[in-house]
């Protein structure tokens, strides 16, 4: 299953088969996560840990993101992470983000996890089986993108994210407003990046190239331009 198929069955994976990965399938992820293209001008680094090493933790491993301290370095380690996401769903694991959950001991830099494991329950079967806004309430167009971003995951599904179109361009534009304030931390800029993620896969299975990410504003005012030809 492709990355953009599995956006439409993934859920966030809490029961998982406690069984041990072996060592060769810990290294597969490793590679894949290690492989995985970031937002340009960004570099955070991840590290597969088991559950021992985790308070809070629901998953018997996790890859733990550290990152500076930025609000652009957060989104993307929501972009970068949301494509292992996908992809530990498209080949079978399960796995769930942890915004609460952190290394007993401390990490330099430690900003999010994203644990995962053998799934205990079935993939979704489609967008009808998703409890999301109304493509009306996140989006200024109805399309392939739009609905691809509507399914994606969020702290407490909060989907705090607006986008809007232009020839050529799509802006992903925080939206924490009213209720969404109360949202923990800067969780939201993980959930913008993880939004990325989502337009940039739906433009490709549309044959277009991303040619472009342009980060505007911080905090509750960031919004980020994806170009595309």
């Amino acid at each position: 299953m492709s990355l953009y198929e599995t956006i439409f069955t993934r859920r966030s994976v809490r029961q998982y088969d406690k069984a041990t990965l072996d060592t060769a399938s810990l290294a597969e992820i490793q590679n894949y996560v290690g492989g995985v293209k970031q937002l340009p001008g960004h570099f955070a680094k991840f590290e597969i840990v088991d559950s021992a090493k985790l308070k809070g933790g629901i998953a018997p491993y996790a890859i733990l993101a550290c990152a500076d301290d930025n609000d652009a370095a957060l989104a993307n380690i929501g972009y970068t992470l949301q494509c292992v996401d996908l992809w530990l769903q498209s080949v079978g694991y399960g796995s769930v983000w942890c915004g609460m959950a952190a290394p007993k001991e401390p990490e330099p830099d430690y900003k999010i996890l994203l644990g995962f494991g053998r799934t205990a329950v079935p993939p979704r079967i489609g967008e009808d089986d998703f409890k999301r806004k109304k493509i009306s309430d996140i989006s200024d167009t109805d399309n392939t993108v739009a609905h691809a971003v509507r399914v994606a995951p969020s702290a407490v599904n909060f989907q705090p994210w607006k986008l809007s179109f232009a020839d050529g361009k799509v802006t992903v534009e925080a939206n924490v407003r009213g209720i969404g304030k109360l949202l923990p931390g800067r969780l939201f800029l993980f959930d913008i990046g993880i939004a990325l993620r989502h337009v940039e896969l739906a433009l490709q299975h549309e044959g277009k190239i991303v040619t472009t990410f342009t980060v505007h504003g911080k905090g509750k005012d960031l919004s980020v331009e994806v170009e595309y030809t």
